[in-house]
Parts: structure tokens; sequence; C-alpha cells
């Protein structure tokens, strides 16, 4: 066996991806601090237990397992990070009024996820807790068309949906966890044939609007007059598409280049989710580049009920499809004993340049960074000068 091969789906990151990865995670983790979101960093391996506290039976799946030798307790290496940002709010700072967290991360999953070719991503996310108004899941839709912009994504699609209809739809019926688990399921892949039969043990007028979720899908004013038509009345349902209609009013105009839909089948996600979601597209990626919504309920079962909604996303895709390729400039010095010269080096580091000192043997030639100028000795002192590059 090659000692170099690695598992199935797994992939080095090398110097090009590395580093638009790294300027695009400072970049961001700048955006969000500018808003007032404050870095976490939860571990990577946590108790089982309580990382899938509150979260469904998919994420479970996606998660590798060990035993901790120190314990004998089972441990989970993370998935998704949202699960323990929630925690560290509702357990470790367990403040009054809002938080705002953000984070990024590596999460690892034990099956490929569909759509994707890697079982490791950098995961990115900003959450907002404490909040329980649609102002807050605005501003996360806010945040993430800007997170999407300094990757100069900027045609964006983004599809709406809300778990209050279904909870509407099913108030009321007494359905297992591993049957609203199957549900989501058929509702996600719109198998109709399938959800047909599934509700054969439903009443007819919740069968009936399950069967219609799966053809709301569109230009949000039609989708959601045509749904305030067919869709039982409900209290839950009601105040699902009057938040829908705020948050589609109000990010109308925050792109030019911003489309919106709904899909009220759109149920995808790890199954926390309590109001409104939403899923951002990219040209040339079939799958959504960002996910996110509200979750109410997860800190609650780490002891402290907060409102909370946010949104992720996987660093390295974004970086992938990013346009941003531009190199670094540098600078070429010699690589000799000089005392001016050194400390014009250090002084030209401090400022942010990139000085390559050139060993012996060494061309200065480097795939990330622009070689354009040196450093020469002229008058008895060291200046920048224009480097001729051959190409």
């Amino acid at each position: 066996m090659n000692r170099w091969l690695l598992p199935e789906d797994m992939a080095d990151v090398l110097p090009a991806e590395a580093r638009k990865v790294e300027a695009l995670r400072r970049a961001i983790l700048d955006l969000y601090q500018s808003y007032g979101y404050e870095l976490v960093a939860p571990p990577i391996l946590e108790f089982l237990d309580s990382l899938l506290t509150g979260t469904g039976s998919d994420l479970n799946l996606q998660t590798f397992k060990l035993v901790d030798q120190l314990s004998g307790r089972t441990l989970g290496l993370r998935a998704d990070m949202t699960p323990q940002v929630a925690r560290i709010d509702a357990h470790l700072l367990n403040r009054v009024g809002i938080t705002r967290l953000c984070y990024a991360g590596s999460i690892a999953h034990a099956r490929t996820p569909v759509g994707s070719a890697a079982r490791e991503e950098l995961q990115l996310g900003a959450e907002i807790y404490g909040c329980a108004t649609w102002e807050a899941d605005f501003e996360a839709i806010s945040l993430l068309l800007q997170t999407l912009g300094l990757a100069d994504l900027n045609r964006v699609y983004l599809d709406l949906s809300h778990a209050g209809v279904l909870a509407g739809i099913l108030d009321g019926q007494d359905i297992g966890k591993t049957d609203i688990e199957t549900l989501y399921g058929l509702l996600q892949s719109k198998d109709r044939p399938r959800l047909s039969a599934w509700t054969q043990c439903l009443p007819t007028k919740a069968a009936v609007a399950l069967m219609a979720l799966t053809e709301l899908n569109g230009p949000c004013a039609d989708v959601l007059a045509h749904a305030k038509k067919i869709l039982p009345k409900h209290v839950l349902i009601d105040a699902a598409f009057a938040q829908l209609d705020q948050l589609v009013g109000a990010a109308s105009s925050l792109s030019a280049g911003l489309e919106l839909s709904v899909d009220l089948a759109d149920l995808r996600g790890y199954q926390y989710h309590s109001g409104v979601m939403f899923s951002a597209y990219v040209d040339n990626l079939p799958q959504p580049i960002a996910r996110g919504g509200r979750y109410d309920h997860v800190g609650q079962a780490f002891g402290r009920s907060r409102p909370a909604t946010g949104f992720s996303l996987d660093l390295l895709t974004l970086a992938n499809l990013s346009p941003l390729s531009a190199r670094k400039s540098a600078i070429v010095a010699p690589w000799i004993d000089d005392v001016e010269l050194a400390k014009l080096i250090l002084d030209l580091r401090s400022s942010g340049e990139v000085v390559i000192q050139v060993m012996p043997g060494d061309a200065a030639e480097s795939a990330e960074y622009q070689c354009d100028r040196e450093l020469l000795k002229q008058n008895h002192s060291w200046e920048v000068i224009k480097r001729l590059l051959v190409n």
C-alpha cells in the first residue's frame, strides 16, 4: 500500500487553494467582527451524546465514532459545528440578551454527502442567539450574501422555506420520530407516489396539504399567494407566511444579483430547524453553497431554551468556486550577511511586504508569489527596484 494515499474522498489542500481559503477566511471573519460577532472554536471531538443533542438521525449517521481511552465513553468527530456553538451559548456563556457568535473549523463526514466530492469540509458560519423576531433571520441572510460577495460570487439564488408550515399541517397527529424522518426525505425528493402512500394513514386534510407542498415552489409572490389559498388555516402556518412575507420584502433590495424563490417542501438539513430556512445557490454548483435558518429548540436540549438562527458553508467549496486568483506581489533579496540589508528586510516584512531571500541555487520562482521587485545595492544603500520578469 502506498503510504501517501489518503482515505476515500479525503484530499490535501495545496498552496494555491490554501492561499485562497486563508485569504477568504480572514476577510470573512473580519466582516463578521464588524457586525459584532465573536469567534469561538469548539473542540473537534466531543462525547457523542452531547455532540448529537437536539439533532436528527442523519447527523448521527454522518458522525465518525470512537472510544475515549481515558473515560471509556463514546466520542464523536463532529460533522456539524452548529450544535456545538449552541451548546457554548446555552451552557458556557449563559448571557442575557442577544449574542452573536461565528466559527471556522474542520468537520468530517462518515459518508460522502450527496452532491459533494469530499468527506472533509472547513465549515464557516455565523449564529445569532436571543432574538426571536424576523430581523435576526434577515441579518443572517444579509451577512450570507456579503460573505458570498467577498468571494466575488454575486449572482445568488436564495430558496426560502419554513418549518412552521409542516408543523402546522401535522399538528395533533401522533407520528413517531422515524416516520417524521421518512416524511422529510419524501418531501425533499418530492417523491409524490411514495408520499401519497405514506399519507394514507393521515386525515384527508393533512394528506392533501402534504401532497400540495411538493408543488409549492417557484417565485415568492406566486407561491405564497397560492399556498395561502390551498393550505389549511392554522396559527403556525399563518405565522410562517407572515415571516416569509416580511423576509421576502426586506431581502428583495439586498443585492441586484439576488434571485429569491420559495420551496415549501425544501426541508433538507439536520432536522433541527424550527422556523425560517434558506438555501443559497450559485452558478456551477448543483447543491447549495450555504444553508441556514432558525433552530430555537437546540439550546433547550442543553438546559436553556434560546431563540437561534444562522447559516454555515464550506469554505473549501467557496474558495474553489471563487474567481479570485491574483498572486501576491513579492520582493527578491540576496542571501548575504549584511546588517543594513537584514534591517531593511525586517522593516519591509513588518509593513506587510513579502520578501524572499534567494538561497544558493534558488531561482526565486514561485507559483504563489509574483516576484516583481528586488533589493539591489545602489550607491552604497539598498533599494527596492522593479524586476524584469521573464515569461
